[in-house]
């Protein structure tokens, strides 16, 4: 999954606003930006510092996730209030959920403003334990010029897809282009390969492999279906190697010209639209094909939210702090400088971010039909479930496995991780 953070060197920047008092709090929150994010992160911690007299301290966290997410159970472990408003995950909550404070005494209402998917997502047992910052989803870029060339549309389901660029890809290829390629996507076996797998199993209408309840559904024919059909793309459409491949890997090819299609998280706009992108005025950005006519367009849900400690000696200030910055005007701030994706609807029709982020309109649609991994219902399961989800996504692609008998192994995994009749 695609994250920034903080560099070393800013782990312990103190932002102090106004003329502290005996009674001023000092919050620490930990970092998760780099570059332009954190100069638009930090004006926003000034200005709340002035705003309240408080100061903040940022606490640096690992670049990985997964190593991020080791250091905070190691806090919680010890019942640190060292740190008092952390940067979490889409699919944390469910992971570390007995460690967050209820959020709800202290937003009066505002979750409301957000998309429904993240709060829900955010809420456990009825206590809202993340506050949206900023949501991704999966989408479909692909080459407006060459979609011209040939006449063909924006494809509306994943047999389109592929016809067409089938079709574009030998076309290239027999006009001297030997390195193109119809379509990549992340499929190394790794979260990124749980976000595509997700998308085909909805679009076909096969469930969210675990449902809100906690029952194993997987093992269903649509789900077969999505899974046979991303498998054919393998050696045809997409190169072997896209087994390989994570977020960086498929943009690599995309944005160098090699690709017809790409399937992406938002961040690969900005990117493709830089001097150096050899695709810089000629991608276009959509939805993510529906299974078959009857399917539906999915996109995995993802983003990070910001919490509170359950430990934190501070509990209202740092509630302050995140409600500041998770509020319209900051999200507005960072959607306009540094094109992240607000979490309230609003402000995807507003005339200052869309001048800012033309392609934002395009984005609602997407943002509104998204897909949850089921993290929330496995809880601190989810990583080995996640785990056993792209194994039987990758065992199907590189053709270990037909769709049928990977399905019905996961199904059996699954349950052996449940070990029982509740997650």
């Amino acid at each position: 999954m695609k994250r920034h953070v903080f560099g070393a060197a800013v782990a312990a920047l103190l932002f102090v606003g106004g003329v502290e008092t005996a009674a001023a709090a000092e919050i620490t929150i930990t970092s998760g930006s780099a570059g332009q994010d954190f100069e638009i992160f930090k004006k926003l911690i000034n200005e709340w510092s002035a705003k309240t007299g408080n100061t903040v301290k940022l606490f640096n966290t690992p670049n990985s996730t997964t190593d991020t997410l080791a250091l905070l159970r190691q806090q919680f472990g010890a019942k640190s209030s060292e740190i008092d408003v952390l940067m979490v995950d889409v699919i944390w909550p469910g992971v570390i959920k007995q460690h967050l404070m209820d959020l709800k005494p202290y937003t009066k209402g505002s979750e409301k403003n957000h998309f429904p998917a993240i709060v829900a997502n955010n809420t456990i047992n009825g206590k809202l334990l993340a506050m949206p910052w900023y949501i991704d989803a999966g989408l479909l870029y692909y080459r407006k010029d060459l979609l011209d060339k040939y006449k063909k549309p924006v494809p509306a389901t994943w047999e389109e897809m592929r016809a067409t660029a089938q079709k574009i890809q030998d076309a290239e290829r027999k006009a001297g282009n030997k390195e193109m390629q119809g379509y990549v996507f992340q499929g190394k076996t790794y979260e990124g390969l749980t976000c595509n797998a997700l998308e085909w199993v909805s679009s076909y209408k096969g469930g969210s492999v675990i449902e809100g309840n906690g029952k194993i559904t997987i093992d269903n024919p649509q789900a077969v279906k999505a899974l046979d059909m991303a498998a054919s793309w393998i050696g045809t459409i997409s190169p072997r190697n896209v087994l390989s491949y994570t977020e960086e890997e498929a943009r690599g090819v995309f944005q160098n010209g090699n690709s017809i299609f790409m399937r992406n998280w938002p961040y690969a706009w900005s990117l493709a639209q830089k001097d150096d992108s050899k695709v810089k005025g000629k991608v276009g950005v959509a939805a993510l094909p529906k299974g078959g006519v009857d399917g539906q367009s999915a996109a995995s849900l993802g983003g990070w939210s910001l919490a509170i400690s359950k430990y934190s000696k501070h509990p209202a200030e740092a509630a302050d702090l995140l409600l500041y910055l998770t509020s319209k005007e900051g999200q507005k701030r960072r959607a306009i400088q540094g094109s992240y994706n607000p979490t309230i609807p609003e402000l995807y029709s507003d005339a200052e971010v869309l001048k800012a982020v033309p392609f934002a309109s395009s984005l609602y649609e997407v943002f509104t039909h998204t897909v949850a991994r089921p993290s929330t219902v496995t809880g601190e399961k989810y990583n080995e479930a996640s785990g056993a989800f792209w194994n039987a996504a990758y065992a199907t692609l590189s053709g270990k496995n037909k769709g049928t008998d990977s399905v019905k192994k996961l199904s059996g995994d699954l349950a052996h991780i449940r070990r029982g009749d509740k997650w």
